[in-house]
């Protein structure tokens, strides 16, 4: 039985969601991601500006004047959302956990997709493969999507990027679009590099980086106790110090230039959003990238 406040929150972000993408994502959604290819739709006459490459020839000299080809794309996409639900990202210090942001995110993602009559499934991952949702269509099929992403309670607490996406790599049969989102905070461990690396060969795959600013900085708030939510070992600090403020940002930039090290060595471009700010500007530039891109 889901509580009043799940549903609360199932109920606002299907509101907002669907709303960003009538409005806004639309169109951008369509044009960012290829379909699966061409396929053949008609011969019709030759027209002032057609290309010559798609005359067919043998239409063209049973009837006595040219004719083209034509085509039309196979639109219908897979779109696969590869979740992470690990401790790290309950986290969150601007009026929204990461997995809030999480979730918002892949609803947004997931209406767009249904919206273009693409299908849209989902594979939930801490340390391990916690549930595989098979893609469908339909709303109350996304819905169902958002409510796992805000209620389903993990099994385990670590994070093993490379694990999932050695699933996908595994199951996906037919080339899809699939959106990674995590906070990418696996320290000491960059298998997760040879693996998105891997699945790119197969599939069209999007990093989605989700952040907190207190992940950068510490605000001067005295002695704090923090605790590692995914070992659950708790450390105290003095953040009246400036030593040990400074020290938090260098090791923030650290890992943050070494996570955009593996990301450029696996050709992927992330997106990366923060809690507590409006991702779709950020969403919207990205598909325009992405667009962009496709055209050159």
């Amino acid at each position: 039985m889901l509580s009043a406040e799940i549903r609360r929150k199932i109920r606002s972000i299907e509101i907002r969601t669907s709303r960003m993408v009538s409005d806004v994502l639309a169109g951008q959604y369509r044009s960012a991601f290829k379909g699966r290819g061409m396929e053949f739709e008609e011969v019709r006459p030759y027209m002032y500006g057609d290309d010559i490459r798609s005359i067919d020839w043998n239409v063209s000299a049973r009837v006595g004047e040219p004719h083209v080809k034509v085509f039309r794309e196979e639109r219908e996409l897979t779109v696969m959302l590869a979740v992470d639900l690990s401790g790290s990202l309950s986290f969150g210090t601007r009026a929204q956990l990461k997995r809030e942001l999480v979730a918002e995110v892949a609803a947004t993602l997931a209406f767009s997709a249904i919206r273009s009559n693409d299908r849209v499934g989902m594979l939930l991952f801490t340390d391990g493969i916690e549930e595989i949702v098979p893609p469908r269509k339909g709303t109350r099929h996304v819905l169902r999507i958002v409510r796992d992403l805000l209620a389903f309670e993990p099994k385990g607490r670590g994070t093993d990027i490379a694990r999932a996406l050695d699933e996908l790599d595994a199951t996906l049969s037919k080339r899809s679009v699939v959106c990674v989102v995590s906070d990418f905070l696996a320290d000491g461990d960059d298998r997760w590099e040879a693996s998105l690396a891997r699945l790119r060969r197969r599939h069209d795959v999007i990093p989605i980086v989700v952040a907190d600013a207190r992940e950068r900085e510490l605000p001067d708030v005295g002695i704090i106790d923090l605790e590692d939510l995914e070992t659950g070992e708790v450390v105290a600090f003095d953040t009246a110090s400036r030593w040990v403020r400074e020290g938090w940002s260098e090791v923030a930039a650290e890992r943050n230039e070494a996570r955009e090290r593996l990301f450029r060595k696996a050709k992927a471009e992330p997106l990366v959003l923060e809690t507590g700010a409006d991702f779709l500007d950020r969403l919207r530039a990205y598909f325009l990238r992405r667009d962009r891109g496709r055209t050159r």
